[in-house]
């Protein structure tokens, strides 16, 4: 199920206001999000790694990954942008043909991240990304992750000026956004949303501010990361373990709630 230009169009409009992504390891997760009111819909890769009992960390084989895009494709109707890691691949190359592989498989954005690998790297990558959209006929929202904060890259003092030094060559590698995972603090914040150049991304985390006062810091996009993932894991966990201690069959049948009907919600 390739992804539709329009549906790329309509994820980059998305990025105007602010947009609340949650973040799904699956199509079944993905369609109960959409239900929920998503606008679009991301995965993670350590949800997505775990949900198949993998590691995260480029662990979980490029070729499944494509075949959860294809299945949360089939599944909503909403754009789709996946975290490709470091793009499986240190070889932009290489790169460049996976992200084609997920685009043909109905993702219309896409996380780059650069990790600990050198910053030249990342730009390589950011620059096949983009080159796989443009052969895809997609303007592939290209969501590039910056490690400066998050793996505590240079000391505290030099973080926003060396986010906003990689930001000014993101941007003219060609990348649609700036993604700055562990950042809570708000000074922090609206420093680097209004001075990147490019739609800041931020990730749930405790200690950041509430979705109205990040959007009225200049973020365009906040994301759940693995946080949808582990309250699932977590109520999983709980209803096993009441279910084992005691196995009360009105008590499970209790947590279910009032499912949608999944047979006629993945008939089509």
């Amino acid at each position: 199920m390739p992804a539709r230009p329009q549906s790329a169009a309509e994820f980059h409009a998305l990025h105007k206001d602010f947009l609340i992504l949650p973040n799904a390891w699956d199509a079944a997760s993905a369609r109960i999000t959409q239900d929920a009111g998503a606008k679009a819909i991301a995965t993670s890769s350590a949800a997505v790694a775990w949900a198949h009992g993998y590691a995260d960390g480029h662990h979980f084989p490029i070729d499944k990954l494509i075949a959860v895009v294809a299945a949360i494709a089939r599944a909503v109707s909403v754009p789709i942008t996946t975290d490709a890691e470091g793009g499986y691949d240190d070889d932009p190359a290489r790169v460049r043909e996976n992200v084609r592989a997920l685009i043909d498989a109905g993702a219309v954005g896409i996380n780059l991240e650069n990790g600990k690998w050198p910053h030249e790297l990342h730009l390589r990558k950011i620059e096949a990304a983009r080159e796989a959209g443009a052969q895809a006929g997609v303007d592939l929202f290209v969501n590039a992750r910056t490690d400066v904060i998050l793996k505590q890259l240079v000391a505290p003092e030099e973080a926003v000026a060396e986010t906003l030094r990689r930001a000014r060559a993101i941007k003219g590698a060609g990348a649609s956004g700036l993604f700055v995972p562990g950042i809570a603090d708000s000074a922090m914040i609206e420093t680097i949303a209004r001075e990147a150049g490019l739609p800041l991304n931020v990730m749930a985390r405790p200690g950041i501010a509430p979705a109205a006062e990040l959007k009225a810091m200049g973020v365009k996009r906040l994301s759940a990361a693995t946080g949808l993932f582990n309250a699932a894991m977590a109520a999983t966990h709980d209803a096993a373990a009441d279910f084992l201690n005691g196995g009360e069959s009105e008590k499970l049948w209790a947590r279910r709630g009032t499912p949608p009907d999944y047979n006629k919600l993945f008939a089509g």
